[in-house]
């Protein structure tokens, strides 16, 4: 796993010679499907390195940081030809991914957190340094907050965990342990980090404030990290996962059913699909907590399926600010008129968000309403709700911006941009390829 670490590191020098934007995207694609061809792990630790590897959870996980931040630095092209910091942007971003890399190929559990942690500061500064608004400090504290807040427990589960087993490997621990301050220290930076309903004021503030660079890892990879620590540590806390973790299905189910009436109601675009964001988050956190392989697998195919969906929409959501300088759905109406090649964009992810064939995420969802409704026939309740309202925020989504009287303001509009469609397609081509392969998606 090192020589992808190596590979990452011999970036940094580019970040700070003129005029190479485009070679680092590229290297970036390069290392990506050099990833892709270079790994055959399946069931079991490869590309082993002191405590550095690669198995099949931290595989997917590895590919999508890299894939995200390569599409990272192709939309944000206005950054790189309107802005004195554009070397300091690269160099955040590649940091960023040297970050999440370490975190999901980590074999031990303090040098997970440690990463897991570092990987807040530059995703802050991308928020405070090329956020739009002034309130984008409060999105910044909020964000920093909300996480140092369960930081500091989970360190000390940490500890008490190595002080009981004189080791921190994920395969050579056992955390069985009957103390619920245990149990609580070692899930809520997970929970809060996903994040779960009651814990996720600070994501909102954040996307809205963020850049669409911000936005993008934000939904893509930031939020995927709670749910790849979870699966790394629930296993090993089966006695207290069996006790108590219906409290917090509970909540997700009732939560996501909130927050989509939520969705329903909101007038701006950044808003409302980091609104969705917590809703199919939730979904994820439930089949976690159900224990079952199905949930598990279900959980892992829907957050690859999420973070390229969701990451695809903010860019759509931006294409619209670029031009108007608003996110006001009120404004942004009846863009069809205007760009009609884009609307085929916004109707191929909005259907993505909603679970349409043939995408990945309705593998995911089956998967996870399949293990949740086997936990419960109760829950079938609320997962109908759920999927309900969510295919209805999607349409509400899609119509609301493509029909309608067009404003004023967007006779100002031009078509889109090569970079823009090539953009929107490397979000969606690999949503509806990796279908295909799903059998490698089972855990």
């Amino acid at each position: 796993m090192l020589n992808f670490f190596f590979s990452l590191m011999f970036i940094i020098p580019l970040c700070f010679m003129n005029k190479m934007f485009w070679l680092i995207q590229n290297i970036l694609f390069f290392i990506s499907f050099m990833f892709i061809f270079m790994n055959s792990c399946m069931f079991y630790w490869t590309g082993v390195s002191y405590v550095f590897g690669c198995d099949m959870i931290s595989y997917g996980m590895i590919l999508l940081s890299m894939w995200i931040c390569s599409l990272m630095l192709m939309a944000s092209e206005k950054i790189f030809y309107g802005s004195n910091y554009d070397k300091l942007f690269l160099f955040i971003i590649i940091m960023l991914l040297i970050m999440l890399y370490m975190a999901f190929s980590s074999m031990n559990l303090f040098l997970f957190y440690l990463f897991f942690e570092s990987s807040l500061i530059p995703t802050m500064f991308l928020v405070l340094g090329w956020g739009y608004q002034p309130e984008r400090i409060q999105a910044g504290v909020y964000l920093l907050f909300y996480t140092l807040l369960v930081s500091l427990p989970m360190m000390l589960g940490i500890f008490y965990c190595y002080f009981n087993n004189w080791t921190l490997i994920f395969d050579l621990m056992n955390m069985n342990y009957l103390y619920l301050s245990f149990y609580l220290s070692m899930i809520l930076a997970f929970l809060v980090k996903m994040p779960m309903y009651l814990f996720h004021l600070w994501l909102p503030k954040a996307h809205v404030e963020a850049p669409i660079s911000g936005s993008m890892i934000l939904a893509g990879i930031m939020l995927k990290l709670g749910g790849y620590g979870l699966l790394r540590i629930l296993p090993h806390m089966m006695k207290l996962s069996m006790k108590y973790n219906f409290f917090w299905m509970v909540i997700s189910i009732i939560g996501g059913v909130m927050i989509s009436l939520m969705c329903l109601r909101q007038l701006d675009f950044k808003s409302l699909i980091a609104y969705s964001s917590v809703v199919h988050m939730g979904l994820v956190l439930t089949g976690l907590m159900t224990l079952m392989y199905w949930g598990l697998s279900g959980s892992y195919i829907l957050m690859i399926a999420h973070g390229l969906c969701s990451s695809g929409l903010f860019c759509l959501a931006n294409v619209n600010y670029e031009r108007v300088n608003s996110r006001s759905m009120l404004i942004n109406k009846g863009l069809m008129n205007f760009m009609p090649s884009m609307t085929l964009w916004w109707f191929l992810l909005s259907a993505s968000n909603m679970a349409c064939p043939p995408t990945l995420n309705l593998l995911g969802e089956i998967s996870l309403l399949n293990s949740v409704i086997s936990w419960s026939w109760i829950s079938i309740i609320g997962l109908s709700l759920l999927s309900f309202f969510g295919a209805a925020y999607s349409l509400y989504l899609y119509s609301y911006s493509q029909h309608g009287s067009p404003s004023l303001l967007l006779y100002s509009y031009s078509g889109g941009l090569n970079r823009e469609y090539l953009l929107l397609f490397l979000h969606w081509f690999p949503l509806n390829l990796l279908i295909f392969k799903s059998d490698m998606m089972w855990l």
